[in-house]
């Protein structure tokens, strides 16, 4: 059996629009991917993701809110700062840390030494960010601790998230 022209229309057009995804679609959304780092509870819990896309890295819960952002620490890696201006503790090494140096959340490589990691849900839209308070000055580096924070990482960002 011969195939028609118009099948092979319909899987030429099928095939170009593949093509089309292939080498448009798929480079925007790796490079958004390549962009974000997740970070997971100490259980392996998937709660929230830092954007390097913007100027100051943003932290955005799966929701799509902005909860966080990070500042430069004169220490080495980032002061969190909520957009409340309160200061919540320091990203290092791939680690959100609190003030008491107990670890909160970290990327996949940091937690899957404690839990493996859960599958990760589809990301909301970003919201738009909201305008930042006058920061609080960032208290000392506490000595970093193994045992993680019984604080999630959601609660923990909410300290910092306007209303």
């Amino acid at each position: 059996m011969k195939p028609s022209w118009e099948r092979l229309g319909t899987v030429k057009y099928l095939f170009h629009r593949f093509l089309l995804f292939v080498l448009v679609l798929c480079p925007v959304v790796l490079r958004c991917q390549i962009d974000e780092s997740n970070l997971f509870n100490g259980d392996g819990s998937p709660e929230a993701y830092i954007s390097f896309s913007e100027d100051n890295p943003t932290i955005y819960m799966w929701s799509g809110k902005p909860v966080a952002y990070l500042s430069s620490s004169v220490g080495g890696g980032f002061n969190v700062y909520g957009f409340n201006g309160k200061h919540l503790g320091w990203y290092v090494d791939g680690t959100v840390r609190n003030h008491e140096g107990n670890p909160v959340c970290g990327v996949h490589r940091v937690v899957r030494d404690v839990s493996l990691p859960k599958s990760e849900p589809l990301k909301s839209i970003k919201q738009l960010l909201p305008l930042k308070s006058s920061k609080e000055p960032a208290p000392p580096r506490p000595l970093y601790r193994r045992k993680w924070s019984s604080a999630p990482c959601g609660l923990f960002f909410s300290d910092g998230a306007l209303p």
